[in-house]
């Protein structure tokens, strides 16, 4: 007669056998074998990754520029050196075309700065030096504005204008004011003035004299007068009289001696 297959009877039977099984695991673990992990996708993988990386690196480099590589630069001329190449690296016919525009440029710049000097050397001794003309002119303007016998024949001092010699044109009010120097044998400087006053009244011609000697740092006037139409002429200054003549000293036994 066959027998029943009861699972439940099975599992119990087999109880012991597994308990032991289990055991044994624990006290001795079975080494794990280095093959198990080996597989042939890792290899194909490893020699697909070193078979392409030649054409990679190839293409990198094809791509990539070298910068070791020397690029071809332009030529040099005068006109489009920008100073970027170096001395050493010029050709012959290049060196002369850096030489020469660099010496076109210290001429530019010397030219300029001579300019610039004599500009400022001429704006110094015509307007700003104590002994310019420009100086000498607005200090007597100022004497005249200021002077009462002036003033009643002209009108009041700061309506009073002064001008050089008159012009047609509207344009040149400012105009320039008639001068002359010299120096004569005794080495007095001698300057001469002569420009024209008007104020609401009147107008006048104003006529300066004025001189330096050799020992004196500035001038000093000699005659000063100012010429008002229907009236004589008006003195601020008269060394005449005094015995000054033009040649810069008084006359002593018939001689001047300075």
């Amino acid at each position: 007669m066959a027998s029943v297959y009861r699972p439940t009877e099975a599992i119990r039977l087999l109880k012991p056998t597994l308990r032991l099984a289990y055991s044994r695991s624990q006290h001795h673990p079975q080494p794990i074998s280095k093959a198990g992990f080996s597989t042939s996708h890792p290899a194909q993988a490893t020699h697909t990754s070193s078979s392409s990386s030649p054409s990679s690196s190839s293409s990198s480099s094809s791509s990539t520029p070298n910068p070791g590589a020397s690029t071809p630069r332009k030529h040099i001329t005068v006109v489009n050196d920008d100073g970027r190449v170096r001395w050493s690296q010029l050709s012959v016919g290049e060196k002369a075309a850096r030489t020469t525009q660099q010496s076109f440029n210290f001429a530019i710049v010397g030219v300029g700065v001579a300019l610039t000097g004599a500009v400022s050397y001429l704006l110094y001794t015509e307007v700003f030096s104590p002994s310019s003309k420009t100086s000498h002119f607005n200090r007597t303007v100022t004497r005249i504005r200021a002077s009462p016998r002036i003033t009643s024949l002209l009108g009041p001092g700061p309506q009073i204008s002064a001008h050089g010699e008159p012009s047609w044109s509207r344009w040149a009010r400012n105009r320039n004011i008639a001068s002359s120097s010299e120096t004569d044998r005794w080495g007095t400087e001698h300057l001469h003035l002569k420009f024209y006053v008007e104020g609401p009244l009147n107008q006048g011609v104003v006529h300066v004299h004025m001189t330096r000697k050799p020992s004196q740092s500035e001038f000093e006037y000699n005659t000063l007068a100012v010429d008002v139409k229907g009236h004589s002429r008006i003195y601020l200054e008269n060394r005449e009289d005094e015995g000054l003549g033009k040649r810069g000293g008084p006359k002593i036994f018939g001689a001047r001696w300075w």
